[in-house]
């Protein structure tokens, strides 16, 4: 390819997201390439703790142009199992992925988007943006003073209990990073510490199907953007979905893990946590009884043959709680060695030069995925249109409908192959 080309599309990123478009964009004859800055997956294989699962089933974890027809449609895969098929599918579909090129910036000259790496810089009319918008671990402001003492990591920097230097554990934040990594920690027989917060919950499965069976029947999964995004602009996290099993904080308190209220600051060095933890586990239930609710309705109004509810033990156990609320933890006196952080992650795009692409704190400006800049799009940001959003089930959907304005774009006839644009 000559340097002066100018391709019809760059992705950038070579995870479900990137490689769904560049699928698209290969079934439509569209000349890309996909820039991935080391392995494809990357994120997988190394910001995963190494019990880590799915939380999808097997049945809705399908790239663009597959299916699943293997025997445990309802279980779920790990996350090397996942790099292991994202690999594949690349290969079988002879994508054109460059690994071990990182993309350091994106601008736009002449109405051309110019994408540089280390070995070169690309032209492109269309640049797909499938970096991630959960790999940047973020922190409460006030974590920067809590210096000294305990090791301090982050969800993404967790593999295991054995890595973590002896001692208890103090685990801030209980979505679903938090909560599994607590488990994960209790049942290696560390003691451990679980800071809560105002967090949904749901059952692992319920009336005989796994629960997101249930949403993707029920239509939940369907829900828009606008019902999870606040004033601000901050969109709420996902509800605790445990991995092979329902996790509750009463579960987890049952196994032994000590919970504290909300994180809320640091004072004379030792961190401070609110009264609320029965709170936090009053709001879990309520939006897992909102659920089962929504799902028993359907059932009955669709004539199924499923089930009777039966409630899991692990939400109807008692919650064994501190005789006092621990409102803030002498980290010397209690022993706790370290300190990990599942208080939420977003995107890094700090590399994209071209105004009006970001907002003030650095994440996209877009529509459904639509940048506010013709020809920028970003793929698999989480709840970019709906709750299905950001999920692997939502790539063949949202890749069709890139590649259909990118064809419009370039005045590229609409090609259809088996059924796909």
């Amino acid at each position: 390819m000559d340097e002066m080309d100018v391709l019809d599309a760059v992705v950038v990123g070579a995870g479900w997201a990137g490689l769904g478009v560049s699928y698209m964009l290969a079934q439509s004859d569209m000349r890309h390439c996909v820039f991935e800055r080391r392995r494809i997956g990357e994120t997988w294989r190394t910001q995963r703790w190494d019990s880590f699962h799915f939380n999808l089933p097997n049945m809705y974890s399908v790239m663009p142009g597959d299916r699943y027809d293997g025997p445990d449609p309802e279980g779920f895969m790990t996350q090397m199992e996942f790099v292991a098929l994202l690999e594949d599918y690349a290969q079988r579909n002879r994508l054109p992925v460059r690994t071990d090129v990182s993309v350091t910036k994106l601008d736009s000259s002449n109405g051309i988007f110019r994408v540089v790496t280390p070995e070169r810089t690309w032209r492109a009319k269309n640049v797909v943006v499938a970096s991630g918008s959960l790999n940047r671990p973020r922190r409460p402001a006030s974590a920067s003073t809590l210096t000294g003492g305990p090791v301090q990591l982050d969800a993404s920097g967790y593999r295991n209990a054995g890595d973590l230097p002896a001692g208890a554990v103090l685990v801030v934040g209980s979505a679903q990073s938090g909560c599994q990594i607590a488990e994960d920690l209790i049942l290696a027989g560390r003691e451990t510490y679980l800071a809560t917060g105002h967090t949904g919950r749901l059952p692992r499965r319920y009336r005989g199907h796994d629960i997101v069976v249930w949403m993707v029947k029920t239509g939940l999964v369907d829900a828009p953007r606008k019902d999870f995004v606040d004033s601000s602009g901050r969109v709420a996290g996902r509800p605790l979905i445990g991995a092979l099993h329902t996790i509750s904080l009463q579960s987890l308190s049952a196994q032994g893990v000590v919970l504290l209220g909300r994180f809320v600051g640091v004072e004379n060095g030792q961190p401070v946590f609110a009264d609320d933890v029965l709170e936090n586990i009053r709001f879990g239930d309520e939006i897992s009884a909102q659920f089962k609710n929504r799902i028993d309705e359907f059932i009955q109004h669709s004539g199924l043959d499923a089930p009777a509810p039966v409630e899991e033990e692990a939400e109807a156990v008692t919650p064994r709680l501190p005789r006092r609320p621990i409102l803030s933890l002498d980290l010397i006196e209690r022993n706790i060695s370290a300190v990990v952080w599942c208080t939420g992650f977003d995107g890094d795009f700090s590399w994209i030069d071209v105004p009006g692409v970001l907002d003030e704190r650095g994440q996209p400006v877009h529509e459904d995925g639509v940048a506010s800049v013709p020809g920028i799009y970003f793929a698999g940001l989480d709840f970019a249109s709906t709750r299905r959003s950001g999920t692997v089930m939502a790539v063949e959907d949202e890749a069709r409908r890139f590649v259909g304005q990118i064809l419009a774009r370039t005045d590229r006839p609409t090609v259809y192959t088996n059924g796909h644009i």
